[in-house]
């Protein structure tokens, strides 16, 4: 699976409520765009990329405010009855952590538990949902498991879907002693692993840095990469303004805060 264009195509903004930086609550807008890849799995036309859904918004179908990614689930299946995106069931999902928020949204680096965007995804009838945890994230790959084989939370393992092999390793590094962090050397360890297997798609929380202005990350992972690089790297953790970057032997992109849809 390699991008093919330069940035993503925008589709849409879901409007949500997020905490604000200093204290509060803020409102913001989720963007939702579309990249060409050269493929997908069998059996899926897209593949919906998503990370850092940090805040609340009102489901379309209405009622209290829930965790982002469970509205987005539901707006998915809302825009395919709209006809702009194929059927849930011809959509694959790749999420890229930190999906939890405060109930309020007004708590910055609030962590939780996110099942429930998991098994959301899963209930609108998705292709699969494979994924990495956040640091910010609660959750565990039994949670997942009666949602069937095709929901998989991934670290330092890989799964293949549709034809394609999928990576992951979640968390970040960082001091063990906090929650959703591990040591450098545990991590590019884990990653190594995963890179033995030659994923064509590999999904972090934490990235490497791109090759553009302010597109931050960890040095000690691109090293890692460019020994055996994947087509397509997913991430987020940090925002990009620009999300794509060329990487060697293929693409990053960076879904903090947004969401892609890849189609062909």
């Amino acid at each position: 699976m390699r991008i093919v264009d330069g940035e993503p195509v925008a589709l849409t903004e879901v409007g949500y409520r997020r905490a604000r930086r200093g204290g509060g609550v803020e409102g913001a807008r989720l963007p939702v765009g579309r990249l060409r890849v050269d493929r997908l799995p069998a059996g899926c036309d897209a593949v919906l990329v998503a990370g850092d859904l940090q805040g609340v918004a009102p489901s379309p179908w209405g009622g209290p405010p829930v965790l982002l990614g469970v509205a987005l689930a539901d707006f998915l299946t809302v825009w395919a009855g709209e006809g702009w995106v194929p059927a849930p069931e011809r959509v694959g999902v790749l999420l890229a952590g930190d999906l939890y928020s405060a109930p309020a949204a007004d708590r910055r680096g609030a962590g939780g538990a996110v099942r429930d965007v998991w098994w959301a995804f899963a209930a609108a009838g998705c292709s699969f949902v494979l994924g990495v945890a956040g640091n910010h994230d609660v959750v565990a790959a039994g949670e997942l498991a009666e949602a069937g084989a095709r929901v998989a939370l991934l670290d330092g393992d890989c799964v293949v879907v549709g034809g394609v092999r999928f990576g992951g390793v979640g968390r970040i590094i960082g001091d063990p002693a906090r929650p959703g962090r591990r040591d450098a050397r545990t991590q590019t360890g884990l990653l190594d692993r995963v890179l033995a297997e030659d994923p064509s798609v590999l999904v972090l929380h934490e990235g490497p840095p791109g090759r553009g202005a302010g597109q931050v990350g960890r040095a000690e992972l691109a090293a890692r990469l460019r020994l055996r690089p994947p087509a397509l790297t997913v991430c987020g953790h940090v925002g990009w303004a620009v999300p794509v970057s060329a990487a060697p032997g293929g693409r990053v992109l960076n879904v903090d805060g947004r969401v892609v849809l890849l189609t062909t």
